[in-house]
């Protein structure tokens, strides 16, 4: 299978029983691997891991489910292989990752939380349950030269399992998160007995710019697990139903705009403009909306959906809070649409060459003054992932990379349109939100 053990039993704090590490690796040796990291992934070195944490319902034989997955595991990284890698940098200081048969491969924690049930993680208020049934809390990507690029935490509770996932934010971004996350369910489920959509590994295909810099692996400082999370905000996930999306989206377009404002643009107007109204802000303090967008379809040549790395870039579009809550939903809107269509292949080129002309690694909360940043997307189908015992019950965001203004967005449970937003806020502005019918869209 692929699979190194390392036995390992402790007690973690919350009856969470840690009781082993192994490490599962290609199925079959594919000797030494390597791709330089180009400048759309650098900037993440700072960030920390990014988490995801499926929640799934049944599945009572723990010990099968733990080996179908682990199988499962070493066929999808035959062809995902760089996750079984590590971080590396060539004698010039140009960052890459490195696969070769004689490294361990993902790390794979299995642990019992017997008396945990599926509803006891699956209420939209708060994250910090999590915590145990998550790896790799305040590791830096950077970390990636010595750790894992790829960490995994099985968990056993009283009725179902929880999967802790956390991924190195410098070797793939969204897209191909939940691209490597379906190849691996439809190959436990049987739906596959291969990866159906390869990865595209050749990343200097989209950018091939040797970037150097001077940044060493940091030290293992007890202050890195404590800067992770900010112990006050409170994180909590707003369920908006496809008749919600509707009327929002009615409502940011009632003024027949030269061109309709995506479900995207209405939603996250709506949620910029409600942010901003809890948050009290005068009308001369500035408001900085930031979306991570995806630049597959916008760098020249394109790259396919398979592109296996960071392929996004931060967009910002800053204004005072006076005018968004002084004017119309579709004023915001207006201002992200703008943002989002100028940023086209010519763009994001110069962004590229300002960049590595002055190489900034950015810290995971650099997102702006009273900002209100999106991540994730409703595109990702997360409640597809069924690794052959259903669909997940709930899929929600870890610990790391969170601020004040942090916003994931999930598609619904119950599909169609529906979307969930989970924030993370200052407790008064999460107070203050959670009473606002005009946000709730409610009568």
């Amino acid at each position: 299978m692929g699979e190194v053990a390392k036995d390992e039993k402790k007690l973690v704090e919350g009856n969470v029983n840690i009781l082993d590490t192994k490490y599962v690796k290609p199925k079959t040796p594919i000797g030494r691997k390597e791709c330089q990291l180009v400048t759309f992934d650098l900037p993440y070195l700072a960030f920390y891991y990014n988490q995801k944490l499926l929640i799934y319902k049944g599945g009572h034989d723990f010990d099968d489910i733990v080996d179908k997955l682990k199988d499962g595991l070493a066929s999808v990284l035959e062809e995902f292989h760089q996750l079984a890698g590590k971080l590396d940098k060539d004698e010039d200081g140009v960052f890459k990752v490195v696969y070769d048969d004689h490294m361990d491969g993902v790390e794979v924690v299995t642990a019992a939380a017997d008396g945990l049930h599926v509803s006891d993680l699956t209420a939209e208020e708060g994250y910090s349950r999590f915590k145990e049934l998550l790896p790799y809390n305040g590791v830096l990507n950077l970390e990636g030269l010595q750790r894992p690029l790829l960490a995994l935490q099985l968990t056993k509770l009283k009725d179902g399992v929880a999967m802790g996932c956390a991924f190195n934010h410098a070797v793939l971004d969204g897209t191909s998160t939940w691209h490597f996350m379906s190849s691996w369910a439809a190959i436990c489920s049987g739906a596959t007995s291969s990866v159906s959509v390869p990865p595209f590994l050749e990343r200097t295909k989209a950018r091939n710019t040797r970037v150097k810099l001077d940044l060493s692996q940091p030290s293992d400082a007890p202050e890195h697990a404590n800067s992770a999370v900010n112990p006050t905000l409170r994180g909590k996930v707003f369920k908006f139903s496809e008749s919600a999306i509707d009327q929002i989206k009615s409502k940011v377009n009632a003024g027949s705009p030269a061109k309709p404002f995506s479900t995207f643009q209405s939603l996250s107007a709506h949620v910029w403009q409600a942010v901003t109204r809890a948050r009290e802000l005068g009308p001369t303090d500035y408001t900085v909306f930031t979306v991570f967008a995806d630049c597959r379809k916008r760098v020249e040549p394109p790259m396919p959906e398979s592109y296996f790395g960071n392929l996004i870039q931060a967009i910002f579009t800053v204004t005072g809070a006076g005018l968004i809550l002084g004017n119309p939903v579709e004023f915001g809107a207006g201002l992200i649409q703008s943002a989002i269509e100028s940023h086209n292949a010519e763009a994001i080129n110069k962004r590229n060459e300002e960049w590595e002309s002055k190489p900034v690694i950015f810290q995971y909360k650099d997102a702006g003054v009273n900002c209100v940043a999106v991540g994730s997307s409703p595109r990702f189908q997360v409640y597809g992932v069924d690794f052959g015992w259903g669909s997940p019950e709930s899929v929600r965001s870890g610990l790391n990379n969170r601020f004040d203004g942090m916003v994931y967005l999930y598609p619904g449970k119950s599909g169609g349109r529906s979307i969930d937003v989970e924030i993370s806020l200052e407790p008064t502005t999460m107070e203050k939100l959670e009473k606002d019918k005009d946000f709730l869209m409610e009568a």
